[in-house]
């Protein structure tokens, strides 16, 4: 790899020192490198979308922690082109880099010295109408008054439950790690494919995640006891505002076709990472 872009979260890279540190050393290694704005220094989202990927690009460059790569990943997954993080927040468990490592990762890119691995995405669709990608997780929430939702869950047309609750979240496999473990859902590796569906403060003692084929096609019916505007829900596309939802409007949420590339020039495991991680968080 010698063709790259760097995708920068400017309110963590102060000044952008790391940035141009990174782009002098790609540089004087004989290689080429560019740098797109994410998020600015007043923490402002400036979406980088897959046509901003020149098309000789060989690795995008995420600087910022999950959040950036997140959306980098599902902004510009239509390049194809793959990418890796360099993890700049607290707590990471996809960014591959750290501060520490990054100029050692580097040298392994440079040399062509690392793995592709293929992470499946998912996408909702209102009225069989395309909304957005998600490469983490689809949320539907409850928004203004505070006050349960009813959201009756179909897999492949076929009725599975009726969940009373502050909402749902459909995760991918790398997504396990994100709110759909804060909500209490389990940790899979980021290579499977299956989708995760995992209530949000679920009205009942017995709120459990439910995992389903990766192929299977899930709807999501907002059910009301009156068509009011508090029966509305939000939908949110990796922490992304989506659309809204009335009381008896669904959401389809599928496999996507388009699957993101993530750049590994480790050859740590998931389970050690996410072992460490877990130390980290006590």
């Amino acid at each position: 790899m010698k063709r790259f872009v760097l995708i920068v979260n400017a309110f963590k890279d102060k000044n952008l020192a790391q940035t141009h540190s990174l782009s002098s050393y790609i540089r004087t290694r004989g290689g080429s490198c560019r740098y797109l704005v994410s998020v600015d220094d007043q923490e402002n989202i400036c979406t980088v979308r897959a046509g901003d990927i020149p098309q000789e690009t060989e690795c995008i460059l995420v600087l910022g922690g999950d959040g950036t790569l997140i959306r980098a990943a599902r902004d510009t997954v239509e390049s194809g082109v793959p990418l890796i993080g360099v993890n700049m927040g607290t707590l990471g468990y996809l960014c591959e880099l750290e501060t520490e490592n990054v100029y050692e990762g580097l040298d392994f890119l440079l040399h062509d010295e690392y793995m592709l691995e293929e992470r499946m995405m998912i996408c909702g669709l209102r009225e069989k109408a395309f909304i957005s990608r998600a490469f983490n997780d689809i949320v539907i929430h409850r928004s203004g008054a505070l006050s349960l939702v009813s959201l009756t869950v179909y897999v492949n047309g076929q009725y599975l439950h009726t969940f009373r609750g502050d909402g749902m979240i459909i995760a991918t496999p790398t997504g396990s790690t994100g709110y759909n473990l804060s909500a209490g859902g389990p940790i899979v590796d980021p290579k499977a494919q299956l989708l995760l569906l995992t209530p949000i403060n679920s009205h009942t003692l017995s709120q459990r995640s439910i995992v389903v084929d990766a192929n299977d096609e899930i709807v999501v019916e907002v059910d009301g006891r009156h068509t009011r505007h508090d029966d509305a829900v939000e939908v949110s596309f990796d922490g992304d505002h989506g659309c809204r939802l009335a009381a008896g409007e669904s959401i389809c949420v599928r496999k996507a076709q388009e699957s993101a590339k993530i750049v590994k020039c480790s050859r740590i495991s998931f389970l050690e990472i996410l072992r460490k991680k877990m130390q980290t968080m006590h």
